[in-house]
């Protein structure tokens, strides 16, 4: 018995060797922190720059439906483009007057030609030099949003400030 008794002794001595040995101990964990972001830096925007009228002032008023009337949401819009404009005189600009896709192309043409002269007026009445804005209409031929919907539609009744001349680079 006592023989069985060291016998079993023995193996499960073994058998706890060969399992201690069998046994694999995982890597110790590596730091799963991702790799540092390098982004390049912003640019920046150029005063006086056709990028710095459409981010820092903004360049789109919108209209209500077949209308071309300035609206009094835009208003502060378009005194920001008038000082800015104040303070860059050598600046020519273009008023791109532009419609949704509902009406005739001609009636378009004629109503974006009464938005794009609405802003020239308004930009005019705040003491802009009525010989640094043309104005041009593009009618329904340039829409922003092609979709047949009131918000899409929303979109594309705008008028658009685009720098002509004279601005910086």
């Amino acid at each position: 018995m006592k023989n069985l008794s060291a016998g079993l002794k023995l193996a499960a001595i073994a058998f706890a060797v060969v399992l201690a040995g069998c046994e694999t101990k995982p890597p110790p964990a590596q730091p799963t922190t991702p790799p540092p972001v390098v982004s390049a830096p912003a640019p920046s925007i150029v005063p006086g720059s056709a990028e710095d009228l459409r981010v820092n002032v903004g360049d789109t008023v919108h209209f209500d439906y077949n209308k071309y009337a300035i609206l009094d949401a835009d208003k502060a819009t378009l005194q920001r483009q008038a000082a800015w404009l104040g303070k860059y005189p050598a600046v020519r600009v273009t008023i791109e007057g532009n419609c949704d896709e509902r009406g005739t192309r001609e009636y378009n043409l004629a109503l974006g030609a009464r938005r794009a002269n609405a802003v020239k007026e308004y930009l005019v009445s705040l003491g802009v030099s009525a010989a640094r804005v043309d104005t041009v209409s593009y009618g329904k031929e340039r829409p922003i949003c092609s979709e047949s919907t009131e918000s899409c539609w929303a979109q594309n009744r705008r008028g658009v400030t685009t720098i002509a001349s004279g601005a910086n680079s």
